[in-house]
């Protein structure tokens, strides 16, 4: 009874604790930096959506908000041409909007430099972004200031202040995972362990004659051994395969299953083995005649 009680307070602790690191993690859209309007008014978002491509890219979208000047009040066009041009991304990014047009949001990919094999332990930094604002036909560069907003679940994200005063430096993005998707990746790498590990149990046991075989097992262990991968698929992010995760844990889990699996069966073979056949029994023998 007590050992009961102490692990339903433990279920009740572990539930509470995930929880609070959930919504901890869950803070939703917010300001990662505050950016500045230039002169004439133009203010430029970027926001961080996801992480893709074996976590070598962070998907984001580019918003440019153009300033009163650079609006015509009867049209809300643009009143000269426009351009931007944004480094540190994986393909070459510039757009362009000429007059009487208005900018919009487009994608951003940036590069990110990590290693993914320190999974779940991994970080990241994008290289220095920058983004630069010509305008007019002379199309002067204005280095702008941006305002990052972060809309990625499960990561959490650093931008240091620029050195300069201007704010105008180039930025650079860091990121690493949440406490929570670290502590949700332990406990399915638990799981898995401890699959391999009540299934060695029960084998050992049986073999040991501990306890008897029950033939319905046999299809208990082929359940498990079906149910690591989608268990190593559900992992947050989870890594490309043949990471440390693979060559570490679920190899090896795979590994245990089957053996246990085979000394299951040879339980099987020992225990189940047939009887016996009786032999025949022989005719009776006739009884000698008396001599007369």
């Amino acid at each position: 009874m007590k050992l009961g009680i102490a692990g339903l307070l433990i279920f009740i602790a572990a539930y509470f604790a995930s929880t609070t690191l959930y919504g901890t993690a869950g803070k939703g859209p917010h300001d990662l930096t505050q950016g500045q309007p230039t002169a004439d008014g133009t203010t430029v978002t970027i926001d961080l959506q996801d992480v893709a491509q074996s976590n070598t890219v962070l998907v984001t979208n580019l918003s440019i908000t153009p300033g009163p000047k650079l609006l015509d009040p009867k049209t809300h066009g643009l009143t000269e041409d426009l351009s931007v041009v944004v480094t540190s991304t994986a393909t070459p990014t510039k757009r362009s909007w000429s007059k009487d047009m208005l900018p919009g949001t487009f994608p951003v990919p940036l590069t990110l430099s990590g290693d993914v094999t320190n999974w779940p332990v991994d970080h990241y930094i994008s290289g220095p972004v920058t983004v630069e604002l010509f305008r007019g036909p002379e199309q002067t560069p204005e280095r702008a200031s941006v305002t990052f907003v972060d809309r990625l679940a499960g990561w959490q994200i650093n931008i240091p202040a620029p050195e300069n005063s201007d704010g105008l430096a180039p930025y650079r993005v860091k990121l690493q995972r949440s406490a929570g998707t670290v502590a949700f990746a332990v406990v399915i790498v638990g799981v898995l362990v401890t699959l391999a590990g009540i299934a060695l149990f029960v084998a050992v046991q049986t073999a040991r004659d501990k306890r008897k075989f029950q033939p319905p097992m046999t299809t208990w262990y082929a359940a498990m051994l079906f149910a690591v991968v989608p268990l190593r698929n559900a992992l947050p992010n989870a890594p490309p395969f043949g990471s440390w995760i693979d060559v570490r844990v679920v190899l090896w889990v795979i590994v245990v299953l089957v053996l246990s699996m085979a000394m299951y069966i040879t339980c099987w073979w020992r225990h189940t083995a047939p009887e016996p056949e009786p032999e025949p029994e022989k005719p009776p023998e006739p009884a000698e005649t008396p001599a007369e």
